[in-house]
């Protein structure tokens, strides 16, 4: 199916230690090109997030924002060994002080209340962590996968649309060139009929070959339906595709070109250029498939 490179996908979790947040944003891009913001306390992780994203996803460059809020325990538990060691550590001082004959000031409370340790602290368990931000991961991807496939199917309809406008032009071109070659003639026999009396058989063979060259357009419709053709295959195909269009893109245009080149009637004229613009719209949307 086709897929587009361009999605957003955000998903959230509480852990016993907190919040974890995955928020991802993916773009066109010619390779897969991750980058990552990831909380000190998870950078271990970008290993495993790099092998699950080549995995699930083929081009587009990817913005991984891991967010971890910790939660503040309002559940408070006083390592008393910590405040009687504090305590000893600081009468000792005062003694210390005194003896020579100096003094530390008062002893407040708020300060052995703030010494790190005082409060026991719940450890966070990385390795659970990790597998719960792994796990969310992908939950993410999902939910990123079915959006990329979401858009490209978006996207596989706009482009089969301009290939059905496309296909139509090709045809009206192919009913006009029997009415164009004739047209073309007459007015050649209209000149041949001038020049008569000093008529040259080079001359004459030379506007033959170019009567020749100008009418006939069937092997450029006949590759333009062939590409159109090939196109619509492709947007039925699996994987990476992108790059296969965007090689039919130019193929398009090469002939669309060709003929704009060969026209000798304004109407082809105008339906090349018509050809041209719709190639060119289809362009810009093959730009963000994968």
């Amino acid at each position: 199916m086709t897929a587009s490179m361009t999605a957003f996908a955000r998903r959230e979790t509480n852990t016993p230690w907190g919040t974890l947040i995955w928020e991802l944003r993916t773009v066109n891009h010619r390779y897969l090109e991750p980058t990552f913001k990831l909380p000190e306390e998870l950078r271990g992780v970008e290993p495993m997030v790099r092998e699950r994203l080549a995995k699930r996803l083929g081009r587009g460059k990817v913005d991984c924002h891991l967010k971890l809020s910790l939660r503040e325990s309002t559940d408070l538990e006083m390592d008393e060994f910590v405040v009687k060691r504090l305590l000893e550590l600081a009468h000792k001082a005062e003694a210390l002080a005194a003896h020579a004959g100096g003094s530390l000031g008062p002893w407040r409370m708020i300060d052995l209340l703030r010494w790190p340790g005082v409060f026991k602290t719940t450890a966070v368990d990385a390795e659970v962590l990790m597998q719960t931000a792994l796990e969310l991961l992908d939950q993410a991807l999902d939910d990123l996968t079915a959006t990329r496939l979401r858009e490209g199917a978006q996207l596989a309809t706009i482009l089969r649309q301009r290939l059905d406008a496309m296909a139509e032009i090709a045809e009206r071109v192919r009913t006009l060139v029997p009415e164009i070659r004739q047209n073309f003639r007459e007015r050649l026999m209209t000149r041949l009929q001038d020049v008569r009396a000093e008529l040259d058989p080079a001359r004459l063979e030379q506007e033959m070959l170019l009567f020749a060259q100008k009418t006939d357009v069937d092997e450029e419709l006949d590759r333009l339906n062939t590409h159109i053709t090939e196109v619509r295959r492709v947007l039925d195909d699996k994987g990476q595709i992108g790059r296969r269009l965007d090689f039919l893109m130019q193929e398009l245009n090469r002939e669309a070109n060709t003929l704009g080149s060969k026209a000798s009637d304004v109407r082809v004229t105008n339906a090349a250029v018509d050809l041209k613009v719709l190639i060119e719209q289809m362009r810009e949307q093959v730009q963000n498939i994968e």
